[in-house]
């Protein structure tokens, strides 16, 4: 088991009677060194009867209700009394079969969730972020009878965010023209993967060692570029442990890794590759990188699914109604490869689904009988896991997928000795579904975000809501939609920031405290510039 996932865990527990209004309880005792998760359990005298939600709105116990770190952490009380925490650290999560309790949860499983591949077979597993709890003031409760005071997400006061990241296996010379005129005529900014070395099986890709020209105008347009790996093929180890270690920045301020494919450098692979982990952050260091992918999607973005704050809307029912327009085989694939992937998210059974695949692609090209055993040894648990799904249905469908439970957007991890900030994404690949107006709209109501998980240049047809056709035309079922995001990016609905300006607004969100006045008014301490409001 490796350093990250072992989770060394505590908790804490605290009684709040009726009797303290107007006061700021402070935590004083929680002690947290050494520890990578731990938790508060408060319990009230009187029962909870409102939980303020991630759309900013208040909402009953009539189930359970979960506020991460991006989301207020506000409740009110059966006695009229509002608790506030002090800062925007942790989860916040009540049960609605306990209404006088509630829990302050700090890195609990699938809150900070990290992707490392292990064995020769690269094993997917999911472990937890390696968190130092360093907080700059105690832990506290802030109880009013006033009301709560509430932070904006976005610099344009509560509204939506849009940021796109995007995977650049696809690109071309050709096609990034056509990308980058169409981003700028709608202007739409986006934080842009790039290969820096031409080594690939393509010959067509782009990279910036061919196509910095190119690349450059997209940095004048706004956007952001980002390291996706350094080549789009793998090189001998040697080699690429080489090219990792020495390649020198393109320009300043590239400060964005997105791991592509099974590079042995990558972040989600150097640790089964023996790469110290010293040695690591280093190199990270030198090159100027601090932000780096955590290999992990909510789930996929289509109809009904778009605000990863939302964890309701990650489940198997949503996905599957969203397929509808789809013949019955594609739909019970694309369930299928959900429910091991997003539902169920077990190493084992994703490793079973890649082998069955390749299983599949080899009996049809070598008719290979031994294969055959292969196949029906991997396919057996997914058919069992597949069966007990349908058994479950009603109550399996509703339920939440594990990667999205807590809303992880951002989140710190120490490598080594430093903090690196790490980003959860939403795969979004149909732009028709995942775009529609409607979608749009309800984020804008929501106050809602999403960091998507693109290909703008793919050229399959297997992608029916794809960016551009294979004659790199724009797909004319897909620009009407990036027309009705421009118009509400224009109108200040939705703030469209790279990747980077999005995380630099976090930090000032995640800093900010708040303190009592002498009145009992809850006010900001630490005044970020950050827009607020009260709420009662």
């Amino acid at each position: 088991m490796s350093e990250v996932s072992k989770v060394k865990y505590s908790s804490f527990h605290f009684f709040i009677s009726d009797e303290m209004q107007n006061r700021k309880i402070t935590f004083d005792s929680i002690k947290t060194e050494n520890l990578n998760s731990f938790y508060v359990v408060i319990e009230f005298s009187s029962s909870i009867v409102s939980f303020r939600n991630h759309d900013y709105t208040w909402v009953n116990l009539s189930q359970g209700r979960i506020a991460n770190d991006f989301s207020p952490k506000a409740i009110r009380l059966q006695n009229g009394l509002y608790v506030q925490a002090n800062c925007n650290f942790g989860i916040w999560e009540v049960n609605s079969k306990n209404s006088k309790q509630l829990l302050w949860r700090f890195n609990p499983e699938f809150a900070a969730p990290i992707t490392q591949y292990s064995n020769e077979n690269n094993t997917k597993k999911i472990v937890s972020a390696s968190v130092d709890f360093n907080f700059s003031e105690e832990l506290a409760l802030l109880i009013s009878d006033k009301g709560i005071i509430e932070l904006s997400r976005s610099p344009i006061p509560f509204s939506a965010i849009a940021c796109f990241t995007d995977h650049c296996d696809f690109d071309t010379p050709e096609n990034l023209k056509v990308q980058r005129k169409f981003f700028k005529e709608n202007g739409i900014k986006i934080t842009k993967g790039f290969f820096l070395n031409h080594f690939s099986k393509r010959e067509q890709n782009a990279s910036y060692e061919r196509d910095k020209a190119e690349l450059g105008q997209w940095i004048d347009d706004g956007h952001e570029l980002c390291y996706h790996s350094l080549t789009q093929s793998i090189r001998k180890e040697t080699d690429a442990f080489n090219e990792f270690q020495n390649f020198i920045p393109p320009f300043t301020n590239c400060s964005v890794w997105i791991d592509h494919g099974f590079q042995p450098y990558n972040f989600s692979l150097y640790q089964k590759n023996k790469i110290a982990p010293d040695s690591f952050e280093t190199t990270l260091l030198e090159k100027k990188i601090a932000t780096l992918w955590n290999y992990i999607d909510a789930g996929i973005a289509t109809k009904s699914v778009l605000n990863q704050l939302a964890a309701n809307q990650f489940n198997l029912q949503n996905y599957y109604q969203s397929l509808k327009g789809f013949s019955i085989s594609k739909r019970m694939s694309a369930l299928l490869k959900s429910i091991i992937f997003h539902y169920d998210n077990e190493e084992h059974r994703i490793r079973n689904y890649i082998e069955t695949v390749t299983c599949v692609k080899t009996l049809l090209n070598k008719k290979n009988i031994w294969v055959f055993f292969k196949l029906i040894k991997n396919a057996f648990p997914l058919a069992i896991l597949f069966l007990k799904v349908m058994l479950t249905w009603n109550s399996a469908k509703k339920s939440t997928f594990k990667a999205a439970k807590y809303s992880p957007i951002f989140f710190k991890h120490k490598i080594n000795k430093k903090n690196f900030t790490l980003f959860q994404t939403i795969e979004m690949v149909d732009f028709k579904l995942a775009l529609a107006p409607t979608n749009i709209d309800d984020l804008i109501n929501e106050s809602g975000l999403f960091i998507a998980h693109t290909y703008f240049s793919v050229n399959s047809n297997k992608y029916s809501g794809r960016l551009l056709n294979l004659d790199i035309t724009l797909n004319e079922n897909v620009v009407s939609n990036f027309d009705y995001l421009a118009q509400r990016i224009e109108d200040k609905s939705i703030w469209n920031p790279t990747l980077s300006e999005l995380i630099t607004y976090y930090n000032k969100y995640q800093n900010t405290y708040f303190d009592m006045d002498k009145n009992g008014v809850i006010v900001i301490k630490s005044n970020e510039n950050i827009p607020s409001r009260t709420s009662v």
